[in-house]
């Protein structure tokens, strides 16, 4: 008998694998009969392999059973098939330059805010860092992955998040260092930039090269995001659990201060590492709680949400305009030591596809050489465009992977 069978009632609820807590509709983050939701419960915090997500409806079958549904997750990335082929590489560089660790990848927008099926990318100079580099890190690429245009030389240390917003300009932000080390930034570092599409500055926020948690400070932002009507989010920062800040950072869309939010915790809308930003169309904020191993859904106001994990370990999100959400996992399993207790454990490393609407896992892209003897690999970016998904990777290959769908 299944697993699934056992544990659950058979209701329209369990069949569909939704639940009012799971849509993201007002109410979003308690049970269904309004007592507030523990982080710890089962809800939308249950990982994905243990057979959809307990809601209102459910029972369990036997005591032994929710057992095994609270301690032995089953992998669920064997549960949903992967309907893409192979990652093959993306993308032509110049002559003489080769890729360097890629994090960032966003698909390319017109002045209407249109998808082109171009895709902006940045990658670190050839290398880990742009630190003494004289390259552009910022490079376009037309659909067929040739280079189109290129720039930044001499502004970034370590490019890491990208977002294109609905005018078709394009956000980088420069989170200096994995673990948020500062010092010798050299008037550099911990800002996020807007520029054209032709590369001219448009905006900076942050003060360069300085470190900071007030209003016109970051330290070590990871990624930016902004809403239809210009307001920007700025995920603060880079650092899996230690360093750095903890809190979403929002401005209007003239780059004035209006809130900050958040700090380093395990609980609803607390952060360690954030690492990931997306919205979906509903205009609620997917936050990479990456060191806590969930996705956190707010409000554009900060209020939370929702909590899932059926995601991974997020370290790159992106949103397409029909809802559907794209995640990379670059970090789970890394286990150094081969301690046998590796990092978010039931998890691999891959890129998983479902729906933002209701967090449905639909498809699961693995990792094609994982090494977990490394805190990362494979993908941490991840954009998509038609039947095509792209993955940004900062270990193994470094540059860009592009997985076609099966036909």
């Amino acid at each position: 008998m299944a697993v699934d069978a056992l544990l659950f009632t058979d209701s329209p609820q369990t069949r569909s694998g939704l639940g009012e807590r799971r849509r993201g509709v007002r109410g979003a983050g308690r049970t269904p009969g309004g007592s507030a939701h523990r982080p710890d419960d089962l809800g939308s915090d249950a990982a994905p392999g243990r057979i959809g997500v307990p809601v209102a409806g459910w029972r369990p079958a036997s005591k032994a059973f929710l057992v095994l549904a609270l301690c032995a997750p089953v992998l669920s990335q064997q549960q949903v098939p992967n309907p893409y082929g192979d990652g093959e590489r993306w993308g032509t560089l110049p002559p003489g330059r080769t890729w360097g660790s890629t994090s960032a990848i966003y698909p390319h927008r017109d002045s209407k805010g249109e998808f082109t099926g171009g895709m902006w990318v940045a990658e670190r100079c050839a290398g880990s860092n742009c630190r003494e580099s004289d390259l552009d890190p910022i490079l376009l690429l037309d659909s067929g992955g040739n280079l189109i245009r290129k720039f930044g030389a001499g502004m970034f240390i370590w490019p890491h998040g990208i977002h294109a917003d609905h005018e078709g300009n394009v956000w980088v932000t420069d989170a200096v260092h994995t673990d948020c080390k500062t010092g010798g930034e050299d008037g550099k570092g911990h800002q996020v930039y807007k520029f054209s599409q032709e590369g001219r500055l448009l905006m900076s926020l942050g003060t360069a090269g300085v470190p900071g948690d007030g209003e016109n400070h970051f330290r070590c932002p990871s990624d930016v995001a902004i809403a239809s009507n210009g307001d920007i989010f700025v995920g603060d920062g880079h650092n899996h659990g230690h360093g750095g800040s903890n809190r979403i950072v929002k401005f209007d869309r003239n780059g004035k201060f209006l809130a900050a939010w958040g700090k380093g915790g395990s609980g609803p809308g607390e952060f360690l590492g954030i690492h990931a930003l997306a919205m979906d169309s509903q205009g609620r904020l997917f936050v990479g709680d990456r060191a806590n191993h969930r996705i956190q859904i707010l409000s554009t106001e900060g209020s939370h949400l929702d909590t899932w994990r059926q995601f991974g370990s997020p370290s790159g999100i992106f949103i397409d305009p029909d809802d559907t959400i794209y995640v990379a996992d670059s970090d789970s399993g890394y286990d150094p030591e081969g301690s046998g207790s590796p990092r978010n454990p039931g998890f691999q490393r891959g890129i998983y596809v479902g729906d933002a609407r209701t967090g449905r896992l639909q498809a699961f892209i693995p990792d094609p050489k994982p090494d977990h003897s490394r805190v990362t690999s494979g993908a941490e970016g991840v954009a998509s465009h038609g039947d095509l998904v792209l993955g940004a990777q900062v270990g193994g290959s470094r540059g860009v992977l592009r997985y076609a769908k099966r036909r």
